[in-house]
């Protein structure tokens, strides 16, 4: 049996500064009940064509999705692209067409975390692996509804005006005193986010 196992990979120490994107979309089970199979089939499909479309078109690139979360990466120097592109996804999921027609209004949480990951093909798709990714998940399920989290280091590196802290988090597996910041509305404010 042994001989059947892949070998494991060596260490890898090739790590990868990112800034990484999760968006999740609220109530999710709530519209699969309200509306019909198809409906919500055709609706999780728009909405994930278009967060990965935004996302690219921000210079990111989607990790993975899965139901009605997706989670994105970009170098962390461009970190400013990044937290735009989750400001940009609130906006592109409460303007989806089919979702108007179905008379149904959407929101998302989002959490941005940056930090060293390792990158890696998985079953044909890249992945990234490390606390960034953890964090990033942990900080989108602590936000409200139409809110954006982001950790201190995406926060070190845009302006100042554009972030207020919020009070200390409990995270699962992080402790009870993570600290984070509310992410304010860039849209008045894009081109001051280039840090490149």
């Amino acid at each position: 049996m042994p001989d059947l196992l892949l070998p494991l990979p060596g260490p890898q120490d090739d790590t990868v500064a990112a800034c990484i994107v999760l968006v999740d979309l609220v109530g999710s089970t709530a519209l699969a009940q309200q509306l019909t199979l198809s409906h919500y089939m055709a609706l999780m499909q728009e909405f994930v064509q278009v967060m990965l479309l935004s996302f690219e078109a921000r210079g990111g690139q989607v990790l993975q999705h899965q139901g009605d979360a997706v989670l994105a990466w970009w170098p962390a120097q461009h970190a400013g692209q990044a937290c735009a592109a989750a400001q940009d996804a609130h906006r592109r999921a409460s303007r989806l067409n089919l979702a108007g027609q179905l008379g149904v209004q959407l929101h998302l949480r989002a959490g941005v975390s940056a930090g060293p990951v390792l990158m890696g093909m998985v079953g044909g798709q890249l992945s990234a692996y490390g606390l960034p990714v953890n964090y990033a998940k942990r900080l989108c399920d602590a936000a409200r509804p139409g809110d954006t989290l982001i950790c201190d280091g995406v926060s070190s590196r845009l302006p100042q005006h554009l972030t207020w802290p919020c009070a200390p988090l409990a995270l699962a597996g992080f402790g009870t005193q993570c600290s984070a910041h509310h992410l304010l509305d860039l849209s008045a404010d894009e081109s001051r986010m280039k840090v490149d």
